[in-house]
């Protein structure tokens, strides 16, 4: 495992299966909310995938398996790919609740068994914020092309890049020193360091992170072989006048 997912992994784990039970509920009770309504859980990203029965999707940093679940009750099967311990406990959990079994693998998604998960996915899925985990994004985006089977789309949702000169998102973090198009690995807060108090907050593990451009995404999906089929804007939740996140959907 490389030095900056040591880093990270050691984040994500700091309290992170109480974390989602006080900001999510329950498994138990997150998991009548999915079977209410598993589409509406899934929010904006439903229109992205169409079909659910019985395709096989790749939930690529799927934390506590809130997006992981409603595919898997809609038909879908899921393979949660995550550096967090806790984050699997809480996912595991919340499958069981919701009547639903996940494939959850803990670890690096840079060193993922290849012999076992290349070339087998319809989908490969990320959404909330992940890019900035991985420090090359080519290398990244490389491994995504490499899950899918041929004709298998990526949807691929993050922070927009515009955080990178205004914290419109209210994360709290240092903004790049250089500006939008530096290149600079920084260590950043949890996004829901902010939720703690400030004692507690400043004994926080950091995250080792690189935030990217619009065009170094697009251009990493393009050279590694994908075809941009999507790319769309989100308004903040904060502030709709600004871009707040994006949506790239693109075809090997």
């Amino acid at each position: 495992m490389q030095d900056y997912s040591v880093q990270n992994k050691k984040a994500w784990e700091y309290n992170a299966y109480d974390f989602w039970v006080r900001e999510v509920g329950k498994p138990c009770e997150r998991a009548k909310k999915i079977l209410a309504d598993p589409v509406g859980e899934l929010k904006k990203y439903a229109v992205y995938f169409g079909d659910y029965k019985g395709i096989r999707v790749a939930n690529i940093c799927g934390s506590c398996g809130k997006k992981a679940v409603p595919l898997a009750v809609l038909g879908a099967q899921v393979s949660v790919f995550d550096i967090s311990k806790d984050n699997e406990k809480y996912a595991l959990e919340l499958a069981a609740a919701a009547g639903v079994s996940l494939d959850y693998v803990v670890g690096d998604v840079l060193e993922m068994d290849m012999e076992k998960y290349g070339n087998s996915f319809d989908a490969v899925f990320m959404e909330g914020g992940i890019l900035h985990y991985f420090h090359d994004i080519n290398e990244f985006m490389g491994l995504m092309y490499a899950l899918l089977k041929p004709g298998g789309r990526m949807i691929l949702s993050d922070f927009h890049p515009f955080t990178k000169i205004m914290d419109i998102l209210n994360f709290e973090q240092k903004l790049p020193e250089e500006g939008y198009f530096s290149t600079e690995i920084l260590e950043y807060e949890m996004a829901h360091a902010r939720f703690y108090e400030e004692e507690i907050r400043k004994t926080m593990p950091k995250c080792s992170c690189r935030k990217y451009t619009v065009s170094e995404i697009v251009n990493a999906v393009i050279n590694s072989g994908f075809v941009l089929k999507q790319f769309d804007e989100h308004p903040a939740w904060t502030n709709p006048k600004f871009p707040g996140e994006f949506t790239v959907v693109a075809v090997r």
